[in-house]
């Protein structure tokens, strides 16, 4: 007589549990890109770092922009850079930069001092950017740790005032987990403790399509801060509601010696009224 043995139970579960660990066949399992790309560590993010991922580069959509005639040249950078060759930037018509300063409440630029003092010693007009995380603390307390690490501001005409970066979140959800509404709060705290801190307007660096979705394309910012708009394109195109026109214009990544290249909306003497106030 033949004798049927029972499966045991673990050897099932067991079985199972790496039937479902298989990749499933077909098109309909194919993994996200985006999914498997690793979350890059936290201190490296960078001005315009999701514009080609999310905002993609090309023709511009129709909008309201106004250009002034002259566009003066000038470049950002972070850590990611290293060493910059200023003088090189300098001889190839660059007048102005803008140097990464911190990120949230937890990171300081590791070349802050070989980028921020190089760039004025070959003459050029700089200031300062943070990368904000709206998921980790108050605008408030990043517009301190800002201002307390390089963010500040003085009237030497050499000076330009503090950026806000806010765009697309490198390590999370696009919006950092923030409702619309909770997003125009949190970069209004952000915007009023660094006047209060240095009495200048902050400029607000982002892009359109970002500030569509995660401030519902709020208007009441342009009257108070200066745009920087980031549009990887041969023109700039629609800017977010309220802001008639840009103040700089982030064009590039791609240009030569640090990539991340931009249009001053003015000549030089305008780029000096801004650092003068």
């Amino acid at each position: 007589m033949r004798v049927h043995r029972s499966v045991p139970t673990a050897l099932l579960a067991g079985l199972a549990a790496t039937a479902l660990a298989l990749p499933l066949a077909g098109p309909a399992a194919a993994a996200d890109p985006d999914a498997r790309a690793a979350v890059p560590a936290r201190g490296t993010a960078h001005m315009g770092m999701g514009v080609l991922q999310h905002d993609g580069r090309g023709p511009a959509a129709p909008g309201g922009t106004s250009a002034l005639a002259a566009q003066t040249e000038g470049v950002d950078v972070a850590s990611h850079q290293g060493n910059v060759a200023w003088s090189t930037l300098w001889n190839s018509g660059v007048k102005w930069a803008y140097v990464k300063a911190t990120e949230g409440t937890y990171y300081k630029n590791t070349y802050f001092n070989q980028q921020y003092s190089g760039s004025y010693d070959v003459g050029m007009i700089r200031g300062t950017y943070h990368f904000a995380t709206p998921d980790t603390t108050t605008g408030a307390a990043q517009a301190d740790y800002f201002v307390n690490n390089g963010g500040g501001w003085s009237k030497d005409g050499k000076t330009l005032p503090g950026v806000l970066d806010i765009e697309w979140n490198p390590y999370g959800a696009s919006c950092y987990g923030k409702s619309q509404a909770g997003m125009v709060s949190w970069i209004r705290d952000f915007t009023t403790r660094y006047k209060a801190r240095t009495g200048r307007d902050a400029v607000i660096y982002t892009a359109t399509s970002w500030w569509k979705e995660c401030t519902g394309n709020y208007s009441g910012f342009g009257t108070t801060n200066p745009l920087w708009i980031a549009r990887y394109a041969s023109a700039v195109g629609e800017l977010p509601a309220g802001w008639p026109y840009y103040t700089i214009w982030q064009y590039t990544s791609t240009g030569p010696t640090v990539g991340d290249h931009n249009h001053f909306n003015g000549d030089l003497s305008r780029v000096r009224a801004l650092a003068n106030g």
